[in-house]
């Protein structure tokens, strides 16, 4: 069977100097291997075509046959490693906290240990009649996060 790590080093040395990055990498029985493959400048299917083509080259089919999918984490995956997270600073997010429920607003910073979410939300203020809207910078450890998710929104801003 083809082993993740080898997988994981042909495609990281296909992808060393540029700005895509592997997220994760499967193989799965029967050497069924998946590779999601992110870019700080947005995944293309020219460039997971591109890594794909690389791997095939690479691989040999005669020592072990295996299929072979190459993609982009959907809108519907978590975040996994750091550096999706520094990718998308400054847009909405969705934390699912363990035990504690889930939180929204928006990806101010994210280090190894820690990211701050900006939420936003209409309060009363003492001493006017109206609610006015309220903005709170909250830091959540990593290890506190069951699951990180980038929220799409379709809003002309």
């Amino acid at each position: 069977m083809i082993q993740e790590q080898t997988i994981r080093d042909l495609a990281q040395s296909y992808l060393e100097g540029g700005s895509g990055f592997v997220v994760d990498v499967r193989v799965r029985e029967g050497n069924m291997i998946s590779i999601l493959l992110d870019d700080d400048e947005g995944t293309s299917i020219a460039k997971c075509i591109g890594l794909s083509r690389h791997l095939e080259d690479e691989l040999d089919r005669d020592a072990e046959d295996f299929s072979l999918d190459v993609s982009s984490p959907g809108l519907d995956q978590p975040l996994k490693m750091l550096r999706q997270y520094t990718k998308n600073i400054g847009r909405d997010v969705q934390l699912k906290i363990h035990e504690a429920g889930k939180v929204e607003g928006k990806l101010i910073s994210a280090t190894e240990n820690d990211l701050v979410i900006q939420t936003r939300e209409k309060r009363r203020i003492e001493g006017r009649k109206a609610k006015e809207w309220v903005e709170e910078d909250h830091t959540y450890a990593m290890e506190q996060l069951e699951w990180t998710k980038v929220q799409v929104s379709f809003k002309k801003k």
